[in-house]
């Protein structure tokens, strides 16, 4: 039944979530939207940590808004994207480990990236002044080898236990079972196709155009991931070629390190850009508007990811390649760094959330 006297001054995120929750389970108009819907109708009462796992469900395509007959200026003033963006966004700081770090870049994310890339681009600078024997060619003449396996394997390493920490944290929350193969198949295949920003028929998110269907953001995330994974695919060809078959960098243009490289950089430079556009013509009122700036910060550091080591390439050759260098690795080290507590997290709750309900559906 729902409950028409919620205490919206003292209400938390999850309370506000909780009163739209029950509106949306009483109409059904939306059930087949998206995964969430779907989700919301298998419950009668919403604990917590239900909420919780359908604010990661949503994809904030927005369409439900758009269809709804309970949106301002009704009394019911339902706005189910901004209620689950922000249950969204508290569950990403409270789970993220240590949380006062996924708090502080939130609060100060321009300032949390400039820092941490330009500091870090300034020590591997000092780096390589420090006079020592070269010990390759290309790159490794300037930062061997050696130096930069010891600088980012931690960097690598430490961000994805934290991540594990916080993912144990969810499952544990929303009451995740051990997922069996084929859960884990049904919820690859539905994070490979971006299925729930198809908007449930196919014709897309109301996200930056609004009552208009458009693909447009669906494909600027395929972008971006396709372009990452390559991305990732050309580092580990490289770590393969390098330690397997004694084959040390730099390689030829038609090697699979760089063809990996060029592809998934081009992707996910166009698609950074693509997903930066799309979110200045969104409607702040259907987001958190603290995450604004946040999720702003994070695509452009992976904009700058991409669009740095594509320069590198580029001018590889030239004066400017110490340079270039050291940006390219303070991007790169800072993406690591601020994993955690960026919106890269929101990748992994969504998959886990997507497995949760792949156990919800009996799958």
């Amino acid at each position: 039944m729902y409950d028409d006297t919620p205490d919206l001054a003292t209400g938390t995120p999850h309370d506000e979530a909780r009163r739209q929750l029950q509106i949306c389970n009483a109409c059904r108009y939306c059930e087949g939207y998206c995964s969430a819907f779907p989700a919301i109708t298998r419950l009668r009462a919403f604990a917590d940590g239900d909420i919780t796992q359908i604010a990661n469900l949503c994809h904030n395509c927005c369409g439900c808004y758009y269809a709804c007959q309970y949106t301002e200026p009704h009394e019911f003033a339902l706005n189910l994207p901004q209620a689950l963006a922000q249950v969204r966004t508290q569950s990403w700081q409270d789970y993220a480990w240590p949380a006062p770090l996924a708090r502080l870049f939130h609060r100060h994310a321009y300032a949390t990236v400039a820092a941490t890339l330009l500091g870090i681009a300034a020590l591997f600078l000092l780096i390589q002044a420090v006079p020592a024997p070269a010990s390759g060619t290309g790159f490794y003449a300037v930062l061997s080898h050696s130096a930069m396996i010891a600088l980012f394997a931690p960097l690598f390493l430490l961000p994805l236990a934290a991540l594990a920490l916080g993912l144990r944290r969810y499952w544990r929350d929303v009451g995740g079972a051990r997922p069996t193969l084929a859960q884990w198949r049904d919820a690859l295949a539905q994070a490979a196709q971006m299925r729930n920003l198809k908007g449930g028929h196919g014709e897309g998110c109301n996200f930056e155009e609004g009552a208009r269907f458009t693909p447009a953001r669906r494909m600027a995330h395929h972008a971006v991931m396709y372009g990452f994974l390559l991305c990732f695919a050309s580092t580990s060809t490289g770590t393969i070629l390098h330690y397997g078959f004694d084959m040390p960098a730099p390689y030829s243009l038609w090697s699979l390190p760089k063809l990996f490289g060029i592809t998934g950089g081009l992707l996910l430079t166009a698609g950074c850009v693509w997903m930066l556009a799309l979110k200045a013509r969104a409607e702040a009122h259907l987001s958190d508007p603290e995450t604004t700036a946040a999720d702003t910060a994070f695509v452009g550091l992976l904009g700058m990811v991409a669009a740095s080591g594509l320069a590198l390439y580029a001018l590889g050759q030239t004066v400017a390649m110490p340079a270039l260098l050291a940006l390219h690795l303070g991007a790169v080290a800072s993406f690591f760094l601020l994993t955690p507590y960026t919106k890269m997290a929101h990748g992994f709750f969504r998959l886990a959330a997507l497995l949760k309900d792949a156990q919800a559906r009996g799958v």
